[in-house]
């Protein structure tokens, strides 16, 4: 015969197995999400770096035709370098709204030029940029998807006791927070 002791000893480490492994499931869950989070971010990072990349090639190829916009390439190329200064996903969320509004505004201003429209270099640089432009979208969508998620575990029980535990912190959304780049392009001639 087994005593009452053992089987009360048996159920407490059951317990206690059971709970070990949820908080190591829980840990490694928050883990990977938070490691979804990061790639996300990595992934709108490749695609900027590419228009960054690009964006040089565009002032170069417009510039010759474009005597009465060069505050809107000047804007460009200021947007561009205040890139490397932002901190925080917000402020970079800001610069990035900023410069795919300004791009917006060349390629509608570039309609006034048939010259610069009919260039082979504007034409293949404008059809990169609409891709890295669907690209970015993508990954932002991707990045806010992932950070939902993981913010959304971060707060639900038992889970936000296991990231209270181990210092998991909330990410920020990629959202728009400059209302001007929220509205339609306007150009005027």
């Amino acid at each position: 015969m087994t005593s009452p002791v053992f089987g009360i000893l048996f159920i407490v480490i059951a317990i206690i197995v059971a709970i070990i492994i949820l908080i190591v499931l829980t840990y490694n869950k928050l883990v990977g999400l938070r490691n979804q989070v990061n790639n996300s971010w990595a992934q709108i990072d490749v695609e900027l770096q590419r228009r960054f990349d690009l964006i040089p090639n565009l002032v170069e190829t417009v510039k010759g035709y474009m005597h009465h916009e060069e505050s809107v390439l000047t804007k460009v190329t200021e947007l561009r370098s205040s890139w490397g200064n932002a901190q925080s996903i917000n402020d970079k969320a800001n610069l990035e709204s900023q410069l795919s509004q300004t791009l917006k505004s060349i390629m509608a201003i570039a309609e006034g030029y048939p010259d610069l429209k009919a260039n082979t270099n504007f034409i293949n640089l404008q059809e990169e940029l609409s891709n890295t432009e669907n690209k970015l979208s993508s990954s932002r969508a991707s990045y806010n998807n992932v950070v939902t998620m993981y913010n959304t575990k971060l707060e639900v029980f038992p889970s936000n006791i296991i990231a209270s535990l181990f210092n998991f912190k909330h990410q920020e959304l990629f959202k728009v927070e400059n209302e001007e780049a929220k509205n339609n392009v306007k150009v005027s001639f």
